[in-house]
């Protein structure tokens, strides 16, 4: 009697082969592709922005601080926090206006949002950076 083989191994390899060409194009196009969510369109108010790094990690104000000239916020401050222990990164409303903090913090991967409301003409909303920091999104 003869006995036919199924070549299941060359199935699966292709399929395989197919998944990891899928994987790597939907990472290329989250990547490069001409979509860019954080460049929302938002009326003309330019909003101003205060780092303050408190997580310890050297150089992770000015990544911030980077990231969000790229989105066409305005970044006033960039300095050390006044401690360097901050568990927990967050964006501070230093308007009563919650919409401008929102804005920010939605750009930034929706850290935990506080008011802080204070009279000052130098920023509209302050930004935290804890020991969390890997949670805040720093890249397009």
């Amino acid at each position: 009697m003869a006995r036919k083989s199924v070549d299941g191994g060359g199935l699966a390899i292709g399929g395989l082969a197919l998944l990891v060409l899928v994987l790597i194009g939907s990472w290329a196009w989250s990547r490069w592709g001409p979509h860019r969510p954080h460049l929302v369109a938002r009326d003309a108010k330019v909003i101003r922005v205060q780092i303050l790094n408190g997580s310890g990690e050297a150089g992770i104000g000015t990544r911030v601080a980077t990231f969000l000239r790229e989105g066409g916020y305005r970044v006033v401050e960039v300095r050390n926090a006044d401690r360097t222990d901050y568990f927990t990164s967050m964006v501070v409303a230093r308007r009563a206006d919650l919409s401008m903090a929102k804005e920010v913090a939605h750009y930034l991967g929706e850290p935990p949002l506080i008011q802080q409301a204070w009279d000052s003409g130098s920023a509209d909303v302050s930004v935290l950076i804890g020991s969390d920091r890997s949670r805040l999104r720093v890249e397009p």
